[in-house]
């Protein structure tokens, strides 16, 4: 049977893979983002803000006019974030879950009516093993992403009654370009969830394929990596034993963040320091005219780099977070 299914954030990213892989198995898709996608290859397309109550209003009468009604929605539009919590600014979190938790209510509160009248569809949201495993230095996206998980776990009992489905999708890393939007104010954090993000696992296809296959099963928590399923049983079953593994991996990452704090704090007292001499009108020994001051080069540079790059690696194996992806600030994909 062919169903009728809307992906938002489908015209990149994890969303794309969904929506090629929804087409080749026959069905109608229409691409709910901020921009149409560059290869529609048989799609539909409708802007969409997942933040804007009328961009959802204007999809759903999209869905009632030209093919009378949705079977599947996937909320997968969504942002990242990382970053240690007290250094998060307050417009950094209404961000994210503005787009991560209220986008997929949003979807949901629109066409859950919808699917009630007609006593049938299902809702597939998008969160990550993030929200599953809630590890630290990643605070503002794990609670965004568990109140997904959440709220899809309600509106599975909630909505039984009315033979509407739910299921909540929680993928480990994949290769998407989840960090050209990702925002943090600890660039140690920004750089290890950038390789984290760039050796995912699983590709965006194979991603696609598992979440599909159980979808159409109607699996209710598609953990999509294996390593993710190893992390949350030992998580579950042996919870001493992950919590000392989350335990050793965050010291080795404080350290990393503590050189990053004084690197920045030596910084910060230059320039203050040269700030108030050029104000009392002092000249810095040794520098009477310009063309005394030797060129500098890259490879003059100090700090905490060298050392975070090469301990990024060993950070990576014993992580076992999740982050699917979004291309833009206003997440269009995932």
């Amino acid at each position: 049977m062919s169903l009728r299914v809307l992906i938002t954030g489908g015209s990149s990213g994890l969303g794309r893979a969904l929506v090629a892989r929804y087409l080749a198995d026959g069905h109608r898709v229409l691409v709910g983002d901020l921009l149409p996608p560059e290869e529609p290859g048989g799609t539909e397309y409708v802007k969409l803000d997942v933040t804007d109550p009328e961009d959802w209003r204007r999809a759903r009468t999209w869905c009632e006019t030209n093919w009378g009604g949705l079977d599947l929605l996937v909320n997968n539009a969504g942002v990242a974030a990382a970053g240690r919590l007290e250094r998060i600014e307050q417009d950094d979190w209404d961000w994210i879950l503005d787009i991560n938790l209220h986008g997929t209510v949003l979807g949901c509160r629109t066409f859950i009516p919808l699917l009630k009248e007609q006593g049938s569809g299902h809702l597939v949201n998008v969160a990550s093993l993030a929200g599953l495993m809630n590890l630290p230095g990643m605070s503002s996206y794990n609670v965004s992403k568990a109140a997904v998980i959440s709220l899809t776990e309600t509106l599975r009992h909630e909505l039984a009654p009315w033979h509407i489905r739910t299921s909540v999708i929680c993928p480990g890393f994949v290769p998407t370009r989840l960090n050209s939007g990702l925002r943090s104010p600890d660039p140690v954090l920004a750089r290890l969830a950038d390789h984290l993000i760039r050796h995912g696992s699983l590709t965006p296809e194979q991603l696609a394929d598992r979440a599909v296959r159980a979808v159409a099963k109607g699996r209710f928590l598609i953990n999509t990596h294996r390593e993710g399923r190893i992390a949350v049983a030992v998580k579950r079953l042996l919870p001493a034993l992950a919590d000392r593994r989350i335990a050793r991996q965050w010291l080795r990452t404080k350290a990393k963040l503590d050189a990053q704090d004084r690197e920045a704090a030596q910084s910060t007292a230059a320039a203050d320091t040269a700030a108030a001499d050029t104000a009392a009108g002092v000249v810095p020994a040794g520098n009477t005219a310009a063309d005394d001051a030797p060129a500098r080069t890259g490879s003059e540079h100090t700090g905490p780099e060298k050392g975070v790059r090469e301990d990024i690696a060993a950070d990576g194996r014993s992580a076992a977070t999740g982050g699917t992806a979004p291309d833009t600030p206003r997440g269009t994909a995932r």
